[in-house]
């Protein structure tokens, strides 16, 4: 019988958890003559009652395992953290708060374990319910970059999947800190069939990714997916000689025309427009280093506090 993990990444998720592992539980037992099922919760450091009510469930079910994280390492984290923990022939997925729906998981199963294919991914199939500010920054984000980026994201995409071991294991061999998971599933390449999937509403509490989060989100995609940011400079070395010429042309010629207070607040705004662009570039190395240095200081992505799987305290990525 071939054996399926499906992770849960969790925080805060009290509210929602006893829902979830009832959903879950009607789909997988439907399954149950031809699959074995490990629901591995990765607790990413909650503080309300999620890793208690994972810990209940798992004392009447031996087929749910647990990780929970010394503090809040970011969702990154907590699937790279089950990714790394699961050795089933299928590794899946899925969401704590229901937005992605088990019902899907038969047909995933079926695409991934009788067609051939090695990921069996869901994406949506409209964003309704979402907040527009956040839907529109979103499509403008993925619009950027697959312009500047050679791998190429689907802006729907959802990290609710089924995938085989090997494309685990090719994942997880990526040792970078930062992570974008998204990015790094297309990286990674693999025949992926993809599977329309509708926008739903939270079961219960509330999202926890706040603007600023979605933001670094958006910032580590493009960090870690292209080095087309360092290229501006280049650019805007070109810019500012044609404007350096233009400047001085205009600081010979101008002189015999306007009064002098002019001539002083046209050279004031040409020092400010330059020293912010250095500012900007200095900021974009700024950025690229500071990530090298976090990637050679080599730190854990996470620390795990306590597993009932049996790994110990401290992770060794």
């Amino acid at each position: 019988m071939k054996t399926v993990t499906l992770i849960v990444p969790c925080f805060n998720e009290a509210d929602v958890l006893p829902m979830l592992y009832k959903e879950v539980s009607r789909v997988i037992s439907s399954l149950s003559f031809r699959y074995s099922f490990e629901l591995l919760f990765v607790d990413d450091g909650s503080n309300d009652e999620t890793l208690n009510i994972i810990k209940a469930i798992a004392e009447r079910n031996t087929q749910v395992k647990y990780i929970s994280f010394s503090r809040n390492f970011g969702k990154e984290a907590a699937m790279l953290a089950g990714m790394k923990n699961a050795n089933s022939d299928f590794v899946g997925i899925i969401d704590a708060d229901l937005q992605h729906s088990p019902d899907l998981i038969p047909e995933m199963l079926v695409a991934v374990d009788d067609e051939g294919y090695d990921v069996a991914a869901a994406k949506r199939s409209d964003r309704a319910g979402e907040a527009k500010i956040k839907s529109a920054l979103s499509a403008q984000f993925y619009k950027v970059i697959n312009k500047i980026s050679e791998t190429k994201i689907d802006d729907n995409a959802q990290d609710f999947r089924i995938m085989k071991k090997a494309v685990v294991d090719a994942i997880v061999s990526l040792e970078e800190k930062n992570r974008f998971s998204k990015g790094i599933f297309s990286w990674v390449g693999f025949n992926v069939k993809w599977f329309p999937h509708e926008n739903r509403e939270r079961a219960a509490g509330e999202t926890k990714w706040s603007i600023r989060k979605l933001m670094r989100y958006a910032l580590d995609g493009i960090m870690s997916f292209t080095v087309s940011p360092l290229r501006l400079s280049f650019i805007v070395a070109v810019v500012l000689g044609i404007l350096s010429v233009i400047l001085a042309f205009l600081g010979l010629v101008i002189p015999f025309n306007l009064p002098d207070y002019r001539i002083y607040m046209l050279l004031l705004g040409a020092i400010f427009f330059v020293t912010a662009i250095v500012c900007v570039l200095t900021g974009i190395v700024g950025e690229y280093l500071g990530r090298a240095y976090i990637e050679i200081k080599s730190r854990p992505v996470y620390i795990i506090s306590e597993t009932n799987i049996g790994k110990t305290i401290f992770d060794e990525i």
